[in-house]
C-alpha cells in the first residue's frame, strides 16, 4: 500500500499574505517571519506519483520550495487567477521533460477558462471534462468531484485513501446539501476560511467562524482553515489567530504553507 502525503502548496485567499499593497499588522507579521507568508492555494498528493490541485501563480516557487521534479496530473477546482494564473509554468516540463501532454481534469467551466488565459498550450494540455460527482482514480487515491458555492462549475474534492477520508475546498460558502452530505464524518476537512468576522461574500466564501461552524457540525475529524485573508474585515494576525483556536484544543488549525498530513 502506497504511503500518500498531502501538502498545502498556498493557503492565502489571491492577494496572498503579505500582500505588496498592504501595511495591516497581519501583512506586517509576515514581513518580520517570512514563515508566515502565504501564497496562492493549491495542495499536493504525492505517493508513487505526484497531482496538483490548482496550479496558483506562485506555483513556480512552491513547487521548487517542496523539491518537486515532476507533476503528473492536475485537478481544477475553478478557473480564477488565484488557482489557474501559474498554468504556464507547467509548458516547459511537458516540453523539456516529460514529452507528453499533462492530464488536466475539472469542470467544463474550468476548463474553458483555462482554455481561453492559456490558448497557446492547447497542444500541451490533456484535458478531462469532470461532470458533478465524478471520480478519478489515480495513484491508488479516489477523488471525487464535489460541486460547491462558489463560481459556476467550481469543485471541491474529496479525497479518498485506503485509511483517509479527506475533504479539499479552497472556495466556498456553506456547502450544497448533496455535497454536505458525502463529505459528512471525514477524517479531515480543509475549507475556504478566508474572512475574519464579517463576510464581504457570503455566497462564495466563508468567514473563520463560518468555516469552524460548518466543519464541526460536519463531524470533521481535524479541521484546517485554508484560503485565509486576514486582511478583512478586522485584521489578525497569526499570534492572535493561533489564541483564537486554542478553545478547539486543537480540532482546529490554520494551514501554513508547507504543511504537510500524512493521509
Amino acid at each position: 500500500m502506497t504511503d500518500h502525503r498531502f501538502t498545502f502548496m498556498g493557503t492565502a485567499a489571491g492577494c496572498g499574505v503579505p500582500s505588496f499593497f498592504c501595511d495591516c499588522p497581519a501583512c506586517e507579521e509576515a514581513r518580520a517571519d517570512p514563515r508566515l507568508a502565504r501564497g496562492d492555494c493549491g495542495v499536493m498528493v504525492r505517493g508513487e506519483r505526484t497531482l496538483v490541485i490548482d496550479t496558483p501563480p506562485d506555483a513556480r516557487h512552491q513547487l521548487i520550495r517542496e523539491d518537486v521534479r515532476r507533476v503528473d496530473e492536475v485537478l481544477l477546482t475553478h478557473c480564477h487567477f488565484d488557482h489557474i494564473g501559474g498554468m504556464g509554468e507547467y509548458e516547459y516540463l511537458v516540453q523539456l521533460v516529460q514529452k507528453r501532454p499533462l492530464p488536466v481534469f475539472g469542470s467544463a467551466e474550468a476548463l474553458a477558462g483555462v482554455n481561453g488565459e492559456f490558448h497557446y498550450m492547447d497542444y500541451c494540455l490533456d484535458e478531462h471534462v469532470l461532470a458533478p460527482f465524478d471520480e478519478h482514480v489515480f495513484d491508488g487515491v479516489r477523488y471525487t468531484a464535489c460541486p460547491v458555492a462558489h463560481a459556476p462549475g467550481t469543485y471541491g474534492y474529496l479525497i479518498e485513501t485506503p485509511s483517509t477520508r479527506m475533504f479539499y475546498a479552497s472556495d466556498t460558502a456553506a456547502l450544497p446539501p448533496e455535497t454536505a452530505e458525502r463529505v459528512r464524518g471525514c477524517d479531515i476537512l480543509a475549507m475556504d476560511a478566508t474572512f475574519w468576522k464579517r463576510n464581504w461574500s457570503p455566497d462564495a466564501h466563508h468567514s473563520v467562524q463560518e468555516c469552524i461552524e460548518e466543519g464541526l457540525a460536519l463531524g470533521a475529524g481535524t479541521l484546517y482553515l485554508t484560503h485565509m485573508c486576514l486582511h478583512y474585515d478586522e485584521p489578525i494576525t497569526m499570534a492572535e489567530l493561533n489564541d483564537y483556536l486554542r478553545q478547539y484544543d486543537g480540532r482546529v488549525v490554520a494551514a501554513m504553507d508547507g504543511m504537510t498530513i500524512e493521509i
